[in-house]
């Protein structure tokens, strides 16, 4: 044990807090263990060693008592428990200790379920992974109707649930449903679900009110042991192999093969229809010890630290203190994107926004579509009657900018040309007060030379969103020139509001996530024109498991962007971006992309490209992408377009939607020998040595 505790030492250790509690009805004792690790909700419980171990010698405390009629466990306030400590998890070195590790998570939870009493599990907030485990061994189980999060979220990161879970959820719900928490919302952007719909999955026997929870579940507890309430569970009658087989196809339909932890918890879930119980907890100690020994994992937990804490403290963000406040936001144009924006600023800014466009047609259109996704909102449950109609009032349009003269902040989203916005700007600049932040929505273009006509180029700022506005996390925030720390501190803290992840960009063509994308694609489009079958480059990265391939990314951006883009780019590096006369061709043809609507290839838009001499293999397209994207971030990294490459992946992950498991584009790239010399450390993002 020695040695995974040297691991876990800055543990932040959960207590098993222990007292008698007389059950209603006469139904007896109940030693009640509540996880507390000390501090608020903002700190979950989490479990290593130390904590292991104190509730492990609680329930030695319990075992010898005979004079208890239950166990029952629940949480501090507002958490249950969230799972193992990730950080003593990435400093394991040998497959030994990975093992350690298992072992003692099961020896500990399984006790739960095999002691002389019942045991009961009161599900009073948050439960994942591992706490939804120590749950999952209980006897009984009650859940809160309040609580937010009930997820098993370890494929996400690279790991399976290893104290149970694979074993114990199929057994409990079936393997369909025990595979939608385990693998389907995992890989769905680590979905979680909550009480209510846990409850209606089967997880939790029974669900109370938030408001009386514990006093109720006691309630319900003493009238299982009284014999008064029977808990029915359906038996297990559907197809367990069919199940696995239709979400193994689901998988490798989404990831092709490229990541090991959901193939592994389908194996466990596929063992658990027959495996004992020792086999089967047996069989996720060996998963987790090979996963937890897996670059994966740690590319895994890797991205995870990075949208967990370098998201909220953006590298090279200003102060906070120097940020104005922003009591009204203007938005330039009033198409689909300017919409989706001025929707964001109003739910959660909950200021008045106005939008500016040529004509009242497009005016009402855009106002119309902010109305009616608030009426979405309102048939959906998600604001109240009252909360829609203050919305709606928030948002207003006008044909004149003399609107803007009381805005804080004024965002264009017109069309990606340098002299139109540079109009808009002028436009703008006539009617707001000299300290209103003016923001650009540009995708590629130079903020300095936007502002170079501004009275005062100092308050202009690049504020990059990603479609669709509401979904996509990543903002970048592009710092020109002459942009002051009042303005990008302004900047920050309207992204804080907005719950966006901001990264600080340099100005340079494309920034980040367009930049390497663009590269990506054109090497991709290149190996075509040259005479690559467009099918066969089209999937020669399918191992990285990306979410898109390359043609179908540019069927979503849509080829005129995308085209318009690699020009932009060109210009700039004519020596590693190129201009596709076959894109333009494509452009030309008024075509969507490639794909036709049953996502068939469209052989008339594939003959576009037809014509190169020059073929290559999958192999040879795969080595030109990413040596291809080794040198740009190379250079992106020298040019000081970010602080680091972790910035780089950050903006990856949530900008393009890489998946953890590659850590972002940064520690594949290491790990594949592109990056020489590598992007980072070794034990960043890999092994430790």
């Amino acid at each position: 044990m020695s040695n995974i505790n040297d691991l876990f030492a800055g543990e932040v250790v959960t207590k098993a807090l222990v007292r008698d509690v007389e059950l209603p009805h006469g139904a007896g004792t109940m030693a009640l263990i509540t996880l507390d690790n000390g501090f608020d909700h903002t700190k979950p419980n989490t479990f290593g060693p130390a904590g292991l171990t104190l509730l492990n010698e609680a329930i030695d405390a319990i075992a010898a008592r005979t004079d208890l009629a239950a166990v029952g466990v629940t949480g501090k306030p507002f958490i249950f428990a969230v799972g193992a400590d990730l950080k003593g998890a990435a400093l394991v070195r040998t497959r030994e200790e990975a093992l350690q590790i298992g072992r003692l998570g099961h020896e500990v939870f399984r006790r739960l379920g095999e002691l002389d009493v019942p045991s009961f599990a009161f599900v009073n907030g948050a439960a994942m992974g591992g706490g939804l485990e120590i749950a999952l061994h209980c006897t009984y189980r009650t859940i809160s109707s309040g609580v937010p999060a009930v997820a098993l979220p370890e494929c996400f990161l690279g790991l399976v649930p290893g104290w149970g879970g694979t074993q114990l959820l199929p057994r409990l719900i079936g393997p369909a449903k025990a595979i939608k928490l385990i693998v389907e919302n995992p890989l769905s952007q680590n979905r979680m679900i909550k009480g209510r719909d846990a409850f209606a999955l089967g997880v939790a026997d029974a669900m109370f009110e938030p408001a009386d929870f514990l006093e109720e579940s006691l309630r319900w507890a003493a009238q299982v042991l009284g014999g008064s309430v029977t808990v029915e569970r359906p038996a297990i009658e559907e197809d367990w192999d069919k199940a696995v087989a239709d979400a193994r196809f689901l998988v490798d339909m989404k990831l092709r093969g490229a990541a090991p932890a959901p193939y592994r918890a389908l194996d466990l879930i596929a063992s658990a229809k027959d495996a004992s119980r020792d086999a089967g907890f047996a069989a996720e100690d060996e998963a987790l010890a090979d996963l937890l020994m897996g670059d994966e994992l740690r590319a895994g937990l890797y991205a995870f630290d990075l949208v967990q804490r370098r998201a909220k403290r953006p590298a090279g963000a200003p102060d906070k203190a120097l940020a104005r406040k922003v009591t009204k936001v203007g938005v330039v144009g009033a198409g689909l994107m300017a919409s989706q924006m001025a929707l964001l600023f109003a739910r959660r800014l909950e200021v008045p926004v106005v939008l500016t466009d040529l004509d009242q047609a497009r005016l009402d259109k855009g106002v119309g579509y902010v109305h009616a996704e608030v009426d979405k909102l309102l048939s959906k449950g998600r604001v109240s009657q009252d909360h829609a109609n203050r919305l709606k009032a928030l948002v207003t349009g006008s044909l004149t900018k003399d609107a803007f003269a009381d805005a804080d902040f004024v965002i264009e989203a017109v069309f990606e040309d340098m002299g139109v916005k540079k109009k808009v700007f002028a436009e703008v600049e006539e009617h707001v007060s000299a300290e209103c932040v003016l923001a650009t929505n540009t995708s590629s273009l130079s903020l300095s030379e936007m502002g170079s006509e501004l009275r005062h180029p100092e308050r202009l700022v690049g504020f990059h969103f990603f479609n669709p506005v509401a979904v996509m996390p990543l903002l970048e925030i592009i710092k020109g020139d002459s942009t002051d720390d009042a303005t990008l501190a302004t900047a920050f803290s309207v992204g804080r509001s907005l719950k966006k992840s901001a990264v600080l960009v340099k100005d340079a063509p494309a920034f980040v996530v367009n930049r390497l994308l663009t590269r990506f694609m054109g090497e991709v489009i290149a190996a075509v024109d040259e005479g690559t079958p467009l099918e066969l480059a089209e999937h020669s990265l399918d191992d990285l498991g990306l979410p898109m391939s390359p043609f179908a990314l540019l069927q979503l951006v849509g080829p005129a962007v995308g085209h318009h883009v690699s020009e932009t780019l060109h210009a700039a590096f004519p020596s590693r971006f190129g201009v596709s006369e076959n894109m333009a061709k494509l452009v030309a043809s008024g075509k969507p992309g490639v794909y036709a609507p049953d996502f068939s290839l469209d052989p008339e838009a594939v003959a576009l490209f037809a014509g190169g001499e020059h073929p290559s293999t999958a192999e040879q397209v795969r080595e030109r992408v990413l040596g291809a994207l080794a040198e740009e971030i190379r250079i992106m990294l020298d040019e000081g377009v970010v602080a680091a490459a972790q910035d780089i992946d950050l903006c990856m992950i949530l900008g393009a939607g890489w998946p953890f498991h590659l850590g972002g584009v940064t520690p594949y790239l290491d790990r594949a020998g592109f990056a020489q010399p590598r992007f980072l450390e070794p034990g960043v993002a890999s092994v430790p040595a």
